[in-house]
């Protein structure tokens, strides 16, 4: 029996995060989250400028599948959220597909670029974010990705389910949950 695991991808601040945990929640599996290493790594070891913070960014991305290769060793399925590229992190997927039985359902959100980008200038204003994400420095830095609206989906031989948080309050969390168990194949 293989692991089935749910990549919930996209741009900072679409809702991946939020998303993510209503997912990890309804299925009952672990959620495993890029930010949860880099704010810890944060903790332990400070933040000071925009290198540094790219530099645990890396690390956190290293991390979190060095995490996540464990879990597919095991047998696990799990929920694993994060700010994805294609062309840097599909290579990663797919040899872990090849050394180890996992079905993939990849969960792109998505939003409309404007609305993203006030998302990101009020999260960068209102103290929610660990402050090593240093929002304020990034906005400028991330403006015209943020104004897309959206990443290319991992290139995988997988379910892509795309969720639009444009109107969160158009989310329904049951139907999503639904749409993700109706992909695997068991």
């Amino acid at each position: 029996m293989s692991a089935r695991v749910v990549i919930v991808n996209g741009l900072p601040g679409v809702g991946k995060t939020t998303q993510a945990q209503a997912l990890a929640s309804g299925l009952g599996w672990p959620l495993l989250t890029k930010d949860m290493f880099k704010e810890s790594l944060f903790d332990s070891l400070g933040w000071s400028d925009r290198a540094w913070s790219r530099q645990l960014s890396k690390a956190s991305m290293d991390l979190l599948f060095v995490w996540l290769e464990s879990e597919l060793r095991a047998g696990r399925d799990c929920v694993i959220e994060a700010n994805f590229e294609a062309e840097r992190d599909t290579p990663r997927f797919v040899a872990l597909a090849e050394r180890y039985a996992v079905q993939w359902v990849q969960v792109l959100v998505v939003c409309d670029g404007e609305t993203l980008w006030q998302r990101h200038i009020n999260r960068g204003n209102d103290g929610s974010r660990h402050p090593g994400h240093q929002e304020a420095a990034v906005a400028l830095e991330l403006r015209e990705r943020l104004l897309t609206g959206r990443v290319a989906p991992l290139l995988l031989d997988a379910p892509c389910i795309e969720l639009d948080t444009t109107d969160l309050t158009k989310i329904d969390v049951a139907t999503v949950l639904q749409r993700v168990r109706d992909s695997f194949l068991f």
